[in-house]
């Protein structure tokens, strides 16, 4: 039985939701080891702590709520842990810009210990605003990498790794951010378009089109295609590289695309992917022109020192001095950037440690786990395919988790740790042993660190249990994990390699993938566009349940969403909507008892019921699928149309004190409860309040809904009886009288005789009778009106007289309109339109008004 206690007059979403908080415990949602329910670990994202939690951040939480509220009311032991992946570029450069100085300035470990505190700060502001959002996250799973409990896992795998052979030390061609001063991985490289100029000059006789003319320094070979006739008989030919005098081969290769400017190509070490591939197969030299600040190196001569930017501006000119520069034309490009800071990326060939790509086996993982939506599988597996190197992990920076190695002064041999003394930083620490080797105890430590997604792509290893001592972890495979689509080819991919090279299997049973969030002009949100829109100032104008329901409701699982505050204004006015559909049902249900145990028999409670029965379905199926839109949808339907704007309308006679006001009481608490437990995992606050005053204990502890009622008959009657108080409602208002008023007899002819039970009388003041089949319904003409916009400017002077002979005309003859009429002496024509004929019609010769006819439903007034 509900509380005595009405619910307020309003819903104060601040005052609820502030006292929740404060009354929930974190201990509520905590994984139980050794429980016996089945478990549900969430591989949750570790985002990058920069004290902001973002939009999309919230969309993104939001969904991972939605599923850990659900399958905790399913009964599944759950975890929902909370990462923070902390080592990453962005912090370094804050440190930089809070304190003034460049990494350089101060000690490596001082700097590290400034980019720890920041770190932690910035932790503690998202924590606060995770709270805020409801979230149940598993604060007893949380892990920081930046931690040495964690990066020391991190350095563990990859001991393992490198002792695999799966990791290896190398000379290769890498992508390296020159503003960043670090390698970078293929997966964090953006493209964008830009209109460069494509240069076309002298190249020792043969004409060569290039964008790149600050690369000519590093030209090592002029490709053409074999079967190119301008170039017939010139493979194995020399060329002397103009400026820069050094000689290179003319090669043939079929990548070379004629077409394409001159059909003559420079190949330089490096412009792009295409230079490596041939620079690999022909076995051609390395020319370093661009060191790894985007500076020029010696062998550019005379340009040495200028950026690559200068330096094409000058041997532009020089070629233009030397007569050797033909024409220039324009050229759309996509140009590699930098993920991070957005600097066009140099391939630059340096000694760097690398992760083996397990092609085959990291795809067969990727079909073992379940998709949603199940297209955004072909990205991994388009991603797969395409990756021609090896995964480069070294970074040339500060704040990241050290790589355990030393190498051996004397003898170069690469010593690693124990793992028992994990972790390590060798920049700190030194070997306990002398080399194996050479007995040596001089030492160089490895003072690169590891790409940060290094420390990211273990999470499912770690939440799952992983501590090296076992192949599998205890918990592994995690059963799901939520991500953005645009991170597949980076977080997802690595966590499915690293899964296959430590445990040979699959990181998660499902993968979860949402879209991104797009400010309200359509467009990805940014500063610089001013479309950004925070979820502090959402939460402070309309509440966290408001800000859920959008994320929940905005779009279909996978697909973008576009920010709208439209949307959160409309989720608000429906939880007011709900709060007085609770509050006025309360109010009928404490008025005075009823019996719980009361059958239910009267049609429209009934129906209520098989609605409730389609809506948990419905439901149910959605936040088994992810599908948060249609479930939400659904409940919405419930609440706002079937209960609020239809049942109760037609139930107010009984819940008043009428006969079977219990039934009613009945339908309309069964209704109130599985709504509750149904918005519990949209909006938490809401849902537990209300529940507060109809039940025990907290909503978010109760089993999902199991309700279940079959009645087809209640379904189909129900939606007749809902459709004739509908309409005889709607003819209330068209005649401008009150929805109370009393109407005299109302009669509706239907296909089955139907029992309401007596609601329609009540709700509509009138005597309902019900007819099954169909009357005999006759149409009579009871007189006439005139379209004067008609009459008058046909007429004129003799308008009067017309419609004078029109209304002495026999009624059945209105029907079918003269096409003149008399008027004493005088014949006047008809003008078409001018005359309409009034109905009425007769059921066994009693004059009634028709509210609706149609062919299995006629509705009579009279």
């Amino acid at each position: 039985m509900p509380k005595a206690d009405p619910l307020p007059k309003n819903y104060e979403y601040r005052e609820v939701e502030t006292r929740w908080q404060q009354t929930w415990k974190d201990e509520d949602h905590y994984f139980q080891d050794g429980s016996d329910k089945p478990q549900f670990v969430i591989d949750t994202p570790p985002p990058y702590p920069t004290g902001e939690f973002h939009i999309g951040n919230a969309f993104n939480w939001c969904y991972i709520d939605f599923i850990a509220r659900y399958k905790r009311m399913k009964g599944y032991n759950v975890m929902f842990p909370q990462g923070w992946d902390c080592h990453g570029l962005p912090t370094e450069v804050k440190v930089e810009e809070t304190h003034n100085i460049t990494k350089n300035d101060v000690p490596r470990q001082e700097f590290r210990e400034m980019c720890r505190t920041l770190t932690v700060g910035n932790i503690e502001k998202m924590r606060t605003s995770m709270r805020r959002m409801a979230f149940s996250i598993d604060w007893s799973h949380e892990y920081i990498t930046m931690m040495p409990y964690y990066y020391g896992k991190t350095q563990l795998s990859f001991l393992r790794m490198m002792q695999a052979g799966k990791i290896y030390q190398s000379d290769h061609p890498v992508n390296f951010c020159p503003r960043c001063e670090t390698a970078i991985a293929f997966a964090e490289v953006n493209y964008s378009d830009r209109t460069t100029s494509l240069n076309f000059f002298n190249f020792d006789g043969v004409e060569i089109a290039t964008s790149r003319p600050e690369l000519l320094a590093a030209c090592v070979a002029v490709a053409v295609h074999p079967s190119d006739e301008r170039y017939a008989g010139k493979t194995g030919a020399s060329l002397i590289v103009p400026l820069f005098g050094h000689e290179v081969p003319i090669i043939s290769d079929e990548a070379v695309d004629p077409s394409f400017g001159s059909g003559a190509v420079m190949i330089c070490t490096f412009g792009d992917k295409q230079d490596v591939i041939w620079w690999k197969v022909h076995g051609l030299p390395l020319r370093k022109a661009i060191d790894k600040t985007g500076k020029m190196t010696d062998i550019a001569g005379s340009y040495a020192g200028m950026t690559s930017g200068e330096c094409r501006k000058a041997i532009l000119a020089e070629m233009q001095n030397q007569g050797i520069l033909i024409r220039q034309e324009p050229l759309q490009q996509r140009v590699g950037t930098c993920w991070r800071c957005k600097t066009p990326i140099e391939i630059l060939s340096e000694h760097q440690w690398f992760v083996r790509i397990p092609h085959e086996e990291s795809l067969r993982a990727a079909k073992e786990v379940k998709w949603y939506p199940e297209h955004m599988f072909l990205r991994m597996e388009n991603w797969i395919e395409q990756m021609e190197w090896d995964w480069c992990i070294s970074r040339q920076r500060l704040f990241a988790t050290p790589i355990p190695v030393w190498f051996c002064k004397d003898c170069g041999k690469v010593i690693i740790p124990d793992e028992a003394d994990l972790p390590v930083d060798p920049t700190v620490d030194q070997p306990k042993s002398p080399c194996p080797v050479c007995g040596s105890s001089s030492f160089t430590p490895e003072t690169d660190v590891l790409d940060t997604w290094m420390d990211s792509s273990i999470s499912v290893l770690h939440v799952t249990g992983w501590d090296g001592s076992q192949k599998i972890p205890p918990l592994f495979p995690a059963q799901i994990r939520p991500q953005g689509h645009d991170i597949i080819r980076t977080w997802a991919f690595y966590t499915i390699l690293r899964s296959v090279s430590l445990t040979g299997s699959k990181p998660w049973e499902q993968i979860l993938v949402n879209g991104m969030v797009l400010g309200e002009d359509g467009f990805k949100m940014s500063k610089s566009r001013g479309n950004v829109t925070v979820p502090e100032e959402i939460l402070s104008e309309y509440g966290a349940d408001s800000l859920r329901q959008w994320a929940a409701g905005g779009a279909a699982t996978g697909s973008d969403i576009q920010f709208n505050w439209n949307d959160v204004v409309a989720a608000n006015r429906f939880l007011t909507k709900m709060w007085n559909i609770s509050r006025f049902s309360l109010m009928q249900l404490t008025r005075q008892e009823y019996n719980p145990g009361t059958p239910v028999t009267a049609l429209a409670d009934r129906w209520l019921l098989t609605k409730i029965d389609q809506t948990v379905r419905e439901v149910s199926d959605a936040f088994e699928t992810y599908q948060f839109d249609r479930g939400l949808k659904a409940i919405r339907e419930l609440a706002w149309d079937v209960l609020a704007d239809n049942y109760i309308e037609i139930v107010k006679g009984r819940l008043y004190g009428g006969e079977g006001r219990d039934g009613a009481c009945v339908a309309i608490m069964t209704a109130l409860n599985n709504l509750c437990r149904m918005l519990a995992p949209y909006t938490p606050y809401f849902a537990e309040e209300v529940w507060s005053f109809i039940g025990s204990g907290s909503v978010h502890k109760q089993s999902w809904v199991d309700f279940s009622y079959q009645d087809p008959a209640a379904a189909a009657e129900g939606e007749i009886l809902v459709k004739v108080v509908t309409e005889v409602r709607r003819y209330k208002h068209d005649k401008n009288m009150a929805l109370n008023a009393p109407l005299g007899t109302v009669t509706a002819y239907t296909p089955t005789l139907i029992d309401d039970g007596g609601d329609a009388s009540l709700a509509l003041n009138c005597t309902m009778t019900w007819v099954a089949g169909t009357p005999d319904l006759r149409q009579v003409v009871t007189g006439v009106s005139f379209n004067m916009g008609i009459i008058g400017p046909a007429l004129r002077g003799d308008a009067k007289a017309f419609m004078q002979a029109v209304e002495a005309l026999p009624k059945e003859q209105v029907l079918s309109m003269p096409k003149t009429v008399m008027a004493g002496d005088k014949e006047i024509p008809v003008p078409e339109g001018s005359v309409i004929p009034k109905m009425s019609y007769t059921v066994a010769g009693a004059e009634v008004e028709i509210i609706t006819a149609q062919p299995d439903l006629i509705i009579t007034v009279g």
